[in-house]
This record gives C-alpha cells, structure tokens and sequence, in this order.
C-alpha cells in the first residue's frame, strides 16, 4: 500500500511534452495563447460573489495524494516522474470529470509563465520551482487545478469565491474518488493516506479561507487574533500561502492537524472559527465608523487619490492602497464594483503586468505599467 522505492511498477514508453508530436505541439500553441488571454480575465472565484464575501475572499481544499508503486516525488528518478505525469494525464483525459482540462507541462515553461500560475493560484511556488518533469491540469473556470510531482504525487484544489468550505469540498471529494479508482492512491488501514510530508499523513486535507481583515490591521488587534488562531492549532500565512508573509491584509487561515482526524472533522474546525474571526473585523470596522469616522474616509480617499494618479508605483505600496480602497467599498464610501478592485489585486501582480504588456519587464518597467495600469482602471471613479 505504500511508495517504496525500488517497488516494480508498469513502464510507460512514450513522452507527453511539446515535441512530442504534431497533435501536442498544436495543443501546446493554443495553451500558450490561452495563458496569454488569462491574464486578461478574473478568475471567478475572485469575483466577490460569494457568502461573506466583503471579509471572506475565497475558500479552499487541498488534497494530497500519491499514486502506490512510486517513490514519493522527492525520491523519484526523472523517469518515474514522467510516467507520473502521463499516466495522470491519461487518467484526466478518460475521466467525463476532467477530459476538458487544460493541461500543461510546468518543466516547458519559463520563469515568467511559471510565475504567472502562481499568481492565479493555479499552482504553488513549489511546483514552480521544483525540477524534473511536472505538470497542472485546471479546469476552464480555474476553480479547480490538479498538480503532478509536486512535494506529492497529486495536489488537488478545488476554490469557491467567499465562504464556501462545504462546496469545495463536496467537489473535490467526488474528484477525489473518481481519480484514485483510475490511479489507485497509497492508503494504509491504520495511517490514512500517506504522504510525502508527516504532517499531511491521513486526510491529506488542508482546508483553508482567505481573508481580508484591514480594520484589525489598523485598530491594532490583528496581532491578538493572529495569536488565538494560532493557539488552536491553525496556520497563517499570505497571499501565496506557505512561506509567504501577509500583505495588502490578506491572511490565509488552514488546519494543521490531518492525523487521525476525519475530513468533517478539519472542516468543522474551520468553520466553528471563522464566524468569530469575521466578527471581530466586522466589529472593528463599526469601531472605525463610530469613532475615526472622518480620518477613515480621508485615508481611504487618499488612497483612491494616489492609485488615480501615481505614475510610478510598486506592488507593496499597490497592495496597501487598494486593501484600503476595497475597506471603503464595502463601507459604503466609494461606488467601485469589488470584482474590479479584487481584479487589480491579481493583474498588478508582477507576472501579470509582464503578461499583458507582452514582454518581459525590469522591476521601474514594471511599477511605472502598474500605475498606468490603475489609472486606467479607477479613472472614471469619484
């Protein structure tokens, strides 16, 4: 049941890259001219759309999983990593689940590209920077993506816009199932899943909810609730999750735990917190109306101001500015439809600005397009 090394496995003779042949190169332009168009849209699960959206920025859940008769990726030779990603690929094709998903090789693609996934979400800095063959299949909606070779075999993700832990769940649950009766998942009766890392061994599961919490952030009571979801056990990380710290006041909150646990079990965890937490921003934005009414409205203008006609700025500052616009959106100060500030937040990413500009950009390139990109994006808003 488990991956062992030097266990025998089935050997797939034949690559899937983008000289592989004239059906895959053809597949590989067109995927290539579809990142190009990505970086012109927004992702739905950043539209604002959904439960306590104005707080709640979008929910995740991640699965990891491995294929039995492999080494763990870490152990595995670049051969084995490439039947890996065939077979998965073959899998997805022959699944009604998955035959419509993108699929592309991450080892073909360079800095850039790679960077720009990152950036959707799509796939994770470890994947980005790893080595040896690797691969996401995603749907069309980007709600769901699948890594190949990542630290494990199998990544899966399933994003719902605001609160929606239960929905993404039940999706990837029944994904879940479809992929491991086609590529049967190392399972042990007492362990669970078994994992490249300890710490995800049983469920797999890592449920997680980003989101937006400026009034804590100003008030100065961040640090405190930092602290108490600390203590019970869950992590906080930023925007790009593991490794990466908060910024423009977005915190990314998961389970830890996934041993000897069931999956009900860590998404109830979650959402025993998260109403307490929401409650507290909600709380601290009444405290900021109340009491520093005028001095938020003229720092959230301020921030409009600077956005509308900076000819030069950098993501850091970008970030704080429209956390401070989107706080005023939602109180009720400025008439901007959210999506199009939760879009600002995606397309003034480094990556993103280098995509729809068309070329590779130096960093002043790249803060002098994010300025012009903002003016153009909040000129006509008062």
């Amino acid at each position: 049941m488990g991956t062992f090394p030097g266990q025998t496995h089935t050997v797939i003779t034949h690559r899937m890259s983008c000289d592989a042949g004239a059906v895959d190169r053809k597949d590989c332009e067109r995927l290539m001219s579809d990142l190009n168009e990505l970086a012109r849209r927004i992702s739905p699960w950043l539209k604002g759309t959904g439960p306590e959206s104005d707080i709640v920025i979008s929910s995740r859940v991640r699965l990891a999983r491995n294929l039995t008769h492999y080494p763990f990726t870490s152990r595995a030779t670049e051969h084995e990593k490439r039947e890996i990603t065939i077979l998965v690929r073959e899998r997805l094709r022959q699944s009604e689940l998955t035959r419509d998903f993108e699929f592309l090789s991450i080892e073909d693609q360079g800095p850039l590209d790679r960077q720009f996934l990152v950036e959707r979400q799509l796939i994770s800095r470890e994947l980005a920077g790893g080595d040896g063959p690797r691969a996401v299949a995603f749907a069309e909606d980007e709600s769901v993506s699948i890594m190949i070779n990542e630290e494990d075999h199998i990544r899966l993700q399933v994003m719902e816009s605001g609160l929606a832990l239960a929905p993404a769940w039940e999706r990837a649950d029944k994904l879940d199932d479809a992929l491991d009766e086609a590529l049967q998942f190392a399972f042990h009766p007492q362990f669970g899943y078994l994992t490249a890392c300890p710490t995800n061994v049983g469920t797999g599961l890592r449920a997680s909810v980003m989101l937006h919490l400026p009034a804590l952030t100003i008030t100065r009571e961040i640090e405190r609730v930092l602290r108490t979801m600390q203590k019970l056990h869950l992590a906080v990380r930023g925007l790009f999750g593991e490794g990466t710290q908060p910024s423009g006041d977005f915190y990314q909150i998961s389970n830890q735990i996934t041993l000897g646990r069931s999956e009900e079990d860590v998404l109830e965890e979650l959402q025993q917190m998260l109403p307490t937490v929401i409650e507290y921003e909600r709380k601290a934005r009444q405290a900021l109306l109340e009491n520093n009414r005028d001095e938020l409205q003229d720092g959230i203008c301020r921030s409009l101001g600077i956005l509308k006609s900076a000819h030069t700025i950098t993501s850091e500052e970008t970030m704080f500015h429209l956390s401070r616009i989107r706080l005023g959106v939602n109180l009720g100060f400025l008439d901007i439809p959210i999506s199009i500030i939760n879009e600002l937040f995606m397309q003034t990413q480094p990556a993103h600005l280098q995509k729809l500009h068309g070329q590779e950009l130096g960093v002043q390139e790249r803060n002098v397009m994010r300025a012009s990109l903002l003016r153009e994006k909040l000129a006509d808003v008062n």
